[in-house]
């Protein structure tokens, strides 16, 4: 008899992994209708590279570029933030300057 296909969340995943550490793999992946190299895999990525890793398809290479863009996405916001500051004093200082330049003339 053919099981049907079954695609499971991380979080099911976490669920079944900790389920068999408690009750046993065999019964686990019975209950569950799962092979338990299925099983052994997930287990190994979530001990690779946590539950990211049990996302659909993750590999360690995604992760690691995930993360890498992760970092030079939290960069680049600082340094547009960081322009957005400059944009304002240089507002602010220029607005100061005509300020007084008007003062004077008067």
């Amino acid at each position: 008899m053919l099981m049907k296909k079954r695609t499971f969340t991380a979080e099911e995943k976490v669920k079944i992994i900790q389920e068999a550490k408690e009750n046993g793999v065999t019964a686990t992946c019975e209950k569950y209708g799962l092979y338990a190299a299925s099983f052994y895999s997930w287990k190994k990525k979530l001990d690779q590279m946590g539950i990211e890793g049990l996302q659909h398809s993750m590999t360690p290479e995604h992760l690691k570029r995930i993360r890498q863009l992760e970092k030079e996405n939290e960069l680049l916001k600082q340094l547009l933030a960081e322009k957005e500051l400059e944009g304002k004093l240089k507002s602010e200082l220029l607005k100061k300057k005509y300020a007084l330049e008007k003062k004077k003339r008067l």
